[in-house]
């Protein structure tokens, strides 16, 4: 992680630099980031748990697959390239809508991230890099709001938040 490298953006999503990521997380600056939403055709969302050795928010669920484009990388490709790289997934992805939002995080850090949201269908078991998530689960949307409204701490900040506006949008 010591070499990856975030580009931090201002509110409209323009580039205004790049920074290693666990300093723009120090900092709390604002950078692009992707969530990517995987259903399978019963609609059930596929949740990766985080490797506990991550370096913040290890051990809890989330969406399929979140992380930052390189600079100059498409943000539709860096999404099918993590989605692949994080769980053996390939599948055609369409983007949905984005969103900003700042967290505080375990371990003294800041998420301030410009959030691309995507989502896919693929049906069959993912290949999970054990570097990147300890377990995964498939769940069917009313039950997973449920779950997070009753025990949100077992989910990272940006995806109850991603959720939210997804859930929401399934919706209408």
């Amino acid at each position: 992680m010591s070499d990856d490298k975030v580009i931090l953006v201002d509110k409209n999503d323009n580039q205004v630099g790049l920074m290693p990521k666990l300093e723009a997380h120090e900092k709390g600056l604002l950078h692009r980031a992707f969530s990517v939403f995987i259903f399978n055709n019963e609609y059930k969302l596929l949740l990766q748990k985080r490797a506990t050795s991550k370096y913040h928010s290890g051990g809890l669920w989330t969406n399929t697959c979140c992380s930052h484009p390189r600079e100059g990388e498409d943000i539709s490709e860096a999404a099918n390239r993590r989605l692949f790289e994080e769980m053996g997934i390939k599948t055609s992805l369409r983007k949905v809508y984005d969103f900003i939002y700042k967290a505080e995080l375990d371990n003294g850090l800041t998420e301030n991230e410009f959030d691309h949201v995507f989502y896919g269908v693929y049906d069959k078991e993912p290949k999970i890099n054990l570097e990147e998530a300890d377990d995964y689960k498939w769940m069917d949307m009313d039950s997973l709001n449920d779950d997070i409204n009753n025990n949100g701490g077992n989910y990272t900040v940006w995806f109850k938040i991603a959720f939210e506006y997804f859930y929401n949008y399934l919706k209408k």
